[in-house]
């Protein structure tokens, strides 16, 4: 797309975008619980019409065995969204490299930064929690325990919230990091909830930066259960690290 064209785009009437501006073309994938044939197809296309595309086309679909069907769906959209209207609730805070935030912690906090993490629950995926702890990091982001000034503790996964805080307590964490990658039913929900309650219990959630993050982590939902900050998909150690730092010297953490 070009400048150009970009230029004459009405944000108070924003629509998909395929080959033309406005035309509203959508692709969708979903799968049906029916057989592979023209009857399934029909039914794609009747659904995509329900969702408000019109002209629906299924340029794709794959039986699936035991009576399901893959679709891939191409239609046109003719709803609109303002987006001028658009208010996201989002962790605002300058965010600095690795190097940068060595620095910060030099010039304002003067001593080291403990912060231990952990795939908490019955949790078992530690991708998360590796990207932001881990030395390597990921994907060419290293991860907190590369960072000069932090000392980071990286518990693993199916971590029980009350062994987190035990863990927390005995090294003097300024930070917990809780990572949440199973959503089903909403058990992160739970669990995060949970972890808010054991901290107040201890007298603790006052004396800690809590931080959780995850695929399905929002900022405005981590504020909901009581956390200071949600990070979701594509945010890395230096985002973390950033606000936990500017978060230390806000509070007088020092």
């Amino acid at each position: 797309m070009t400048q150009t064209a970009v230029a004459k785009v009405d944000l108070t009437n924003v629509k998909p975008y395929g080959d033309t501006m406005n035309d509203g073309m959508m692709e969708l994938a979903f799968t049906l619980p029916v057989p592979h044939g023209e009857e399934a197809s029909e039914a794609a296309k009747i659904l995509a019409r329900k969702m408000g595309l019109d002209e629906p086309n299924v340029v794709y679909s794959k039986d699936m065995d035991s009576g399901f069907t893959f679709f891939v769906v191409y239609g046109k959209c003719q709803h609109t969204v303002d987006y001028t209207t658009i208010k996201v609730t989002k962790v605002e805070v300058d965010v600095m490299d690795r190097l940068e935030c060595g620095q910060y912690i030099k010039d304002n906090i003067k001593r080291d930064v403990v912060i231990v993490g952990a795939s908490t629950g019955t949790d078992a995926h530690t991708v998360g929690i590796d990207a932001i702890m881990n030395m390597k990091g990921f994907h060419g982001h290293f991860g907190l325990e590369r960072y000069e000034g932090i000392e980071a503790i990286n518990m693993g996964s199916q971590v029980p919230n009350e062994v987190l805080i035990e863990k927390a307590k005995a090294v003097g964490a300024d930070a917990i990091l809780v990572s949440q990658t199973v959503t089903q039913k909403d058990v992160h929900i739970q669990n995060l909830t949970n972890m808010v309650e054991l901290l107040e219990a201890e007298g603790m959630r006052d004396k800690v930066i809590l931080v959780c993050g995850g695929p399905r982590i929002s900022h405005e939902l981590a504020q909901e259960l009581g956390y200071d900050a949600g990070f979701g998909s594509h945010t890395y150690a230096e985002h973390v690290a950033s606000f936990v730092l500017t978060e230390i010297v806000n509070r007088g953490m020092i």
